[in-house]
């Protein structure tokens, strides 16, 4: 990804950058209707503004930034990068926040890590150890967890680290309103010691001075006719 932004004059112009911009651009689905929301908004959506800001260290967050599809590097290096839906760049009194956006309506997480790794090669491998050391795991990741879960939250931290940011973000911006593949979310914290409770940041522990959170937020259904 290029280091020049081009600012986007409304939603239509972030389907340029989806993998597939014909087949993931499409009504009631996460790209589509997470670009509406966001950009309908002045800063964070209502939504989440509303959730991030009860949170403690983000009671007078500020975004700064917000770049559609953003590409975090991950090795091996022809490997494919980590694309978080959006990436932010967030301001508060504790500091600067990268947040890494995974938006969703009914879509999965993908596989899990034993689907993933069932064709092992070696760079799904040197990934794996790359992604334990990034996230202070030194144990093998559980089988059942969603491996674009593991990137995305590894992606939070990268651009922390590359910012300076005092913390760094998993957001899942979910448009499900019954909640579907809450469980899986529920599931990936664990493994950092905390509980995922809906429309609640909670926050985990500390990782090479990084405060790593996560937050599961219920976007507004308006968005899924736009």
């Amino acid at each position: 990804m290029g280091k020049i932004l081009i600012p986007a004059n409304g939603p239509n112009d972030w389907q340029q950058f989806l993998a597939e911009p014909v087949k993931h651009w499409k009504k009631g689905f996460s790209a589509r209707t997470l670009a509406h929301c966001w950009h309908d908004a002045d800063g964070f959506p209502k939504d989440v503004y509303d959730v991030l800001s009860t949170a403690g260290p983000f009671h007078d967050i500020e975004l700064l930034v917000a770049i559609p599809e953003h590409q975090v590097p991950l090795p091996p290096v022809r490997g494919r990068a980590s694309q978080n839906d959006i990436w932010v760049l967030a301001r508060c009194a504790t500091g600067l926040v990268s947040i890494a956006v995974e938006g969703k309506v009914g879509e999965s997480f993908g596989p899990t890590i034993s689907e993933w790794i069932s064709t092992p090669t070696p760079g799904k491998k040197k990934r794996l150890n790359f992604l334990g050391e990034i996230l202070g795991i030194d144990s093998a990741f559980p089988e059942n967890i969603r491996y674009q879960l593991l990137h995305r939250t590894g992606s939070a931290i990268i651009e922390a680290r590359r910012y300076f940011a005092q913390h760094a973000v998993l957001m899942v911006h979910s448009f499900s309103q019954n909640d579907q593949w809450f469980e899986d979310y529920t599931n990936f914290v664990q493994l950092f010691g905390t509980v995922g409770i809906l429309d609640q940041v909670v926050t985990a522990k500390i990782i090479s001075g990084v405060q790593l959170h996560f937050v599961w937020v219920r976007g507004n259904k308006k968005y899924l006719n736009a």
